[in-house]
């Protein structure tokens, strides 16, 4: 059976603390939402990692053959492949390897990047945007990670 997960997610810095969020979807329900914050990264980083974090859950669930990963930062994915880049090493290989499982399960497993810019208004890549921007940071705790079903209306 065919089964797609869409992964969504974006990421924002305020007071140079970075808050990535990443949804994942399959059949129009969240089954995942991921929130991690990180203190003095780029911007850039923390999208790339709001990203690897939703590879590295979606490869992980049993029944998915196919992960779109729907991002505003496309051009940014270019360097999840590219390890020469030394700043994103880190995610190319995590990610590397994430795929590697993903592809060994089944040849037929696919991944696709989708784009997903701000401009389209996109209802839920919207949700996901505004929850980054204005999501509560505790620091005590700079990573937390929730799993489950959540009601999100678009």
């Amino acid at each position: 059976m065919f089964i797609s997960a869409e992964m969504i997610n974006d990421a924002n810095i305020k007071n140079k603390a970075a808050t990535s969020i990443s949804y994942i979807y399959r059949e129009q329900e969240v089954i995942t939402k991921s929130v991690h914050h990180a203190m003095n990264i780029m911007s850039i980083e923390a999208k790339l990692f709001a990203i690897r974090c939703g590879i590295n859950h979606a490869v992980q669930l049993q029944d998915i053959a196919h992960i779109i990963v729907i991002t505003d930062v496309i051009l940014a994915t270019k360097w999840i492949f590219d390890s020469s880049v030394h700043l994103y090493q880190l995610h190319s290989i995590i990610i590397s390897k994430d795929l590697w499982c993903f592809f060994k399960k089944n040849l037929n497993n696919v991944i696709a990047f989708w784009d997903c810019p701000d401009s389209i208004k996109w209802s839920l890549h919207l949700l996901v945007n505004k929850e980054s921007k204005y999501i509560k940071i505790d620091p005590i705790f700079l990573s937390k990670t929730s799993t489950g079903k959540k009601n999100v209306t678009p």
